[in-house]
């Protein structure tokens, strides 16, 4: 987009070909980026591709070449601007205030979505509430959200719109707002958090602030003794309501989401299905198996520091394939469907449990995969013979590879081998010219992968997609102090 508008700006008209049902969301991309009247033709999501040109190509050659209007070559500024205040009245009227919707046009039957909350009532952000709330940290308030130590790992940073350089601004997307202290002490009073809680939502606000890239669906893993100090729950339900910290810290991501990034759906953000509830939650130090790094070890920070790890799980989340039953009857005496599929019949634990599944995992997914690990389950696999995490990780990149064949019929690398023209990184050599029966990895590499063991209860993992090349960073909690 940036690039696009560098061209608008030298004379040069530009047109997209883009969906009708995502029009407002390219429009207000234009305007984020300096191009509000940004031409534009429609195409069809289901109509074939010849038959589909047919319909817009004549639209799309007189938009080229008509010249640009004064309006096109000089357009009006996008007002982004997040002022201090936006309502004055009483505590009953705050309410009302903030419950307000807007209609959105695209959406069926102009559904209404609310400005400024998740849907859920709110606490008004008094001026007495903000101020209380400030105290939890010595950062003062209109301090502007900067990175507090540089973060450039991958394309994640890039794709915010921020840089990652130590000291430079965080930009909250979709609508690069920048944000202060005080902002991010007004959404902690929203959505019911406490003075003791601000060094991690400003952690959070560091990390993007419930957007991600802008699509949110960001869950927050807390690694450290800070989250013993605000008695996060570390056990059963981990994820799910009832712990103070756990879901008013993850709601207040939600909130920054919206009220910083400018979060609109299908406005500006046109993600498929959408998010539940952003989820925070700790890792588990004192279950952790004898060897295995904590989350932030595993980021090089010290074992005495606090971190906080966002991580995409949106629309991807699965949980392991077999009963619970089974997986105990599978690790006491190697009976039952995972015993037999193993070839460990009447064996007694501890089991590989992961070689139940793990081709499924990247049956039609690519990349590392991140896993959300019950102690028990923990525990069973260093019993097994996994002494570190990063064993459990080389293991999972070598029963990732895959032969050229297969490979091509997933859809992913269609995009990620630059249509199959670009270099197969395992061999050096173009990916046109591997054999069929080479194999390749379906993850990169074994740092791809990520455990983060919590909860409690029943023997059931989840897992989501894992760090990737693109993984976000861990972000201290203890320079937000």
């Amino acid at each position: 987009m940036p690039h696009l508008s560098s061209i608008e700006k030298a004379g040069i008209p530009t047109v997209f070909i883009i969906f009708e049902d995502q029009d407002e969301c390219w429009k207000q991309a234009c305007w984020l980026n300096g191009m509000p009247n940004l031409r534009r033709v429609w195409g069809s999501r289901h109509i074939p591709g010849p038959e589909d040109v047919e319909s817009w190509i004549d639209n799309l050659l007189d938009a080229l070449v008509r010249p640009l209007t004064e309006e096109e070559k000089n357009p009006p500024t996008l007002d982004i601007s997040n002022p201090r205040y936006i309502f004055k009245g009483t505590l009953l009227e705050a309410q009302e205030f903030f419950k307000q919707t807007e209609d959105i046009p695209q959406l069926y039957n102009n559904a209404p979505i609310c400005k400024y909350t998740d849907g859920l009532p709110i606490v008004p952000p008094t001026e007495e509430l903000v101020e209380r709330m400030l105290k939890g940290t010595r950062h003062k308030p209109d301090e502007i959200i900067t990175y507090q130590a540089s973060h450039q790992v991958g394309d994640r940073l890039s794709q915010m719109g921020s840089s990652g350089v130590r000291g430079e601004p965080v930009y909250f997307m979709p609508m690069r707002r920048k944000a202060t202290v005080e902002k991010v002490a007004t959404i902690g009073v929203m959505a019911g958090c406490e003075p003791e809680h601000m060094p991690l939502l400003l952690a959070i606000a560091e990390a993007g602030g419930g957007c991600g890239d802008g699509r949110g669906g960001m869950a927050y893993i807390v690694s450290g003794p800070y989250a013993k100090e605000i008695r996060m729950n570390f056990d059963t339900n981990v994820m799910g309501p009832g712990n103070p910290a756990n879901r008013s810290i993850g709601r207040a991501a939600e909130l920054m989401w919206r009220n910083l990034g400018g979060n609109i759906p299908n406005v500006t953000n046109c993600g498929v299905w959408g998010n539940s509830l952003h989820n925070c939650f700790p890792e588990n130090d004192d279950a952790l198996p004898p060897g295995w790094a904590t989350i932030r070890e595993e980021y090089d920070f010290g074992k005495d520091e606090s971190v906080v790890v966002a991580i995409r799980i949106g629309e991807t989340m699965h949980r392991t394939e077999f009963m619970p039953g089974g997986y105990r009857e599978f690790q006491k005496s190697g009976h039952g469907g995972i015993g037999r599929r193993l070839g460990v019949k009447g064996i007694p634990g501890s089991h590989n449990w992961l070689e139940y599944f793990v081709k499924s995992l990247w049956a039609n997914w690519e990349g590392g995969k991140t896993f959300f690990m019950l102690p028990e389950m923990a525990r069973d696999l260093q019993l097994y013979g996994f002494k570190t995490k990063d064993e459990v990780y080389e293991w999972l990149y070598k029963q990732s590879f895959m032969t050229v064949r297969e490979y091509r019929t997933h859809q992913r690398p269609d995009v990620t081998t630059n249509a199959w023209k670009g270099i197969e990184p395992t061999s050096g050599k173009p990916w046109k010219e591997l054999d069929e029966d080479y194999m390749v990895p379906a993850c990169s590499d074994p740092f791809e992968n990520c455990i983060i063991v919590t909860g409690g209860g029943e023997e059931q993992a989840l897992w989501t997609d894992g760090r990737g090349a693109n993984a976000n960073p861990a972000y201290s909690i203890d320079l937000w102090q």
